[in-house]
């Protein structure tokens, strides 16, 4: 397996990455538009939940309501990092572009 490539620090952490592994940098989420419509309740709902030690939570939206660019917001404002699991390698591939523009 070797060693990790990246090391995370969270919020808090008093101590810094083992020597020779570089820390991940904060998510930086920069887009040309602002949460609408029902984004931002759920965005704050979501950051509640996570911040609170929610074990589950689900967000729900049809095609194309910004569930995506919602989360996205969530890890941002949370600054902890996130594992996006996806069903199939096509929404893998959708998720990982949309997540990393």
């Amino acid at each position: 397996m070797g060693r990790p490539k990246h090391f995370i620090l969270l919020p808090g952490d008093n101590y810094g990455p083992p020597f020779g592994i570089t820390p991940m940098p904060a998510y930086d989420l920069t887009a040309p538009y602002s949460p609408k419509g029902d984004q931002p309740t759920a965005i704050e709902q979501l950051v509640k939940g996570v911040n609170g030690g929610e074990r589950y939570q689900t967000l729900l939206g049809a095609t194309g309501t910004g569930k995506t660019f919602t989360m996205a917001n969530v890890i941002a404002k949370t600054g902890r990092p996130a594992l996006v699991l996806a069903h199939n390698k096509t929404l893998a591939a959708q998720l990982c572009n949309e997540l990393r523009e």
